[in-house]
């Protein structure tokens, strides 16, 4: 019976390790997409001219 509490001490320890692992490597994955987006929008931001739209010429 010892070995058995043992055995099942070791692989709960292993899977709660796994699970941390997953755990960082999805926010690493969330801090990287997280990143690529704000660079993304700060790009389109620069991208827009300000005056754009100001002016209708209706002489055509």
């Amino acid at each position: 019976m010892d070995m058995s509490i043992a055995a099942l001490s070791v692989g709960m320890h292993a899977a709660q390790a796994s699970q941390d692992l997953g755990t960082a490597v999805l926010k690493m994955a969330m801090d990287t997409a997280t990143e690529g987006t704000s660079e993304l929008l700060e790009g389109l931001e620069a991208s827009i001219d300000p005056n754009l739209g100001q002016n209708i010429d209706i002489m055509a």
